[in-house]
């Protein structure tokens, strides 16, 4: 949730400056906008040029930016951000944050931040022990600054290794997760995804299957996870795994199993996506055996699965909301306008096999998503910035 975000970094002379880089990279890719505020002593770590090539906006280190009588105005940096970021922190600036000491344009800054601040500490161990360290610490928690420190990891020494700074993708996670935190659309709901594919046996060795990854599905269930959501992901045979405590997983092969678990968790469920790429066709006989290679040919007969999306749409009841997927070669639209009737969804997620590059196996998709009032067109991104757009086209409709 860190899109659309502006982020002030505020960054002090520590050799981790350099790591400064990362951050700006990772808050940057999930769509924040980034302005970075820097000590004098900062600057001596990294230079500005670097930085503002990477925000795309001038660094403010002084007061003064020209000797026209131009000055940087702390209280409209402290009024523009949702959010502010001290990292790395160095001790000195931890000392004058928690004494109020405004000496250069980071502090005076900190000082008018009306948005919540984010403090990821850096220096050694001995002065990070220090007592005046540890209560500096303790008293700017006091004024509800979230102090973004590493829990685990060990230091040459074999001594823990608190103090420095915590690495920068985590750094990034922290802020993405508050954001996360404090917008749940869906807190409350129950959310239904089935993912991946299914497995139709031959025999014990073989069977009818596809190329899914289950990688959208699971991304769906992340997204919808992180929005308040309890999620039942049931899951085709993939080698992926869940990181949102808020998902139950129901592991399956055969379109058979996939049918039941649906069937039960869709009772009592608020929406259902339906993600996975279930085979239409089964063989009719399974052979208890592997089947020898004993002839020149091999005739199976097929009969149809289960169309666990039609059945879903007529046990729909009042409230509850029904996404589908539909993968198309040709004559797209159409084909997804006439699955969108039939099988009453809510809305239909259209890709294509003729997007290069997305689809199955792929960590990227290009999407249309098409509802009874039109349709909505997205360009080629990643599979879990994809799942963001459907998952907020889906809090519009239970909205609606």
């Amino acid at each position: 949730m860190l899109k659309g975000k502006k982020i002030v970094l505020g960054i002090t002379g520590s050799i981790a400056a350099y790591k400064a880089c990362y951050i700006i990279r990772g808050l940057v890719k999930k769509g924040a906008e980034v302005q970075v505020v820097i000590t004098p002593s900062g600057k001596e770590f990294i230079t500005p040029l670097t930085l503002s090539t990477l925000t795309r906006k001038p660094v403010i280190s002084e007061f003064f930016s020209q000797r026209d009588g131009t000055w940087n105005s702390h209280v409209d940096l402290g009024i523009w951000a949702d959010a502010m970021l001290i990292a790395p922190c160095t001790a000195a600036t931890l000392g004058k944050m928690a004494n109020g000491i405004a000496d250069n344009m980071l502090i005076t800054t900190y000082l008018s931040m009306k948005a919540p601040v984010f403090v990821a500490p850096a220096m050694d161990l001995d002065m990070y022990r220090h007592p005046s360290t540890q209560h500096n610490m303790e008293v700017i928690k006091g004024y509800g600054n979230m102090i973004i420190e590493p829990q685990s990891g060990f230091l040459a020494s074999g001594l823990e290794g608190k103090g420095r700074m915590e690495e920068p993708e985590i750094i990034v996670a922290a802020l993405d997760n508050y954001f996360n935190e404090q917008n749940k659309p869906l807190e409350g709901k129950n959310i239904m995804i089935t993912a991946g594919p299914t497995y139709e046996k031959i025999d014990p060795v073989r069977f009818i299957g596809n190329y899914s990854s289950g990688k959208m599905g699971f991304a769906l269930a992340e997204e919808c996870a992180a929005k308040g959501a309890e999620v039942t992901l049931i899951a085709g045979p993939v080698a992926l795994s869940t990181r949102h405590r808020g998902i139950r997983r129901i592991d399956v092969e055969s379109c058979e199993e996939m049918y039941n678990a649906s069937i039960e968790a869709f009772a009592g469920s608020d929406a259902a996506i339906l993600c996975a790429a279930v085979a239409d066709f089964r063989p009719e006989h399974t052979a208890d055996k592997k089947i020898k290679r004993e002839k020149d040919d091999l005739v199976l007969r097929l009969m149809p699965t289960h169309d666990i999306a039609a059945e879903l749409g007529r046990r729909k009841k009042s409230g509850q909301r029904l996404v589908g997927f539909a993968l198309e070669t040709n004559d797209e639209e159409n084909n997804a306008c006439l699955k969108l009737e039939k099988k009453n969804l809510d809305f239909i997620v259209l890709n294509s096999l003729r997007n290069k590059g997305t689809c199955f196996q792929s960590d990227e998709n290009q999407i249309k998503i098409i509802s009874r009032d039109g349709c909505k067109e997205f360009p080629k991104k990643k599979k879990d910035q994809v799942a963001e757009d459907i998952v907020n086209e889906l809090c519009l409709v239970i909205k609606n």
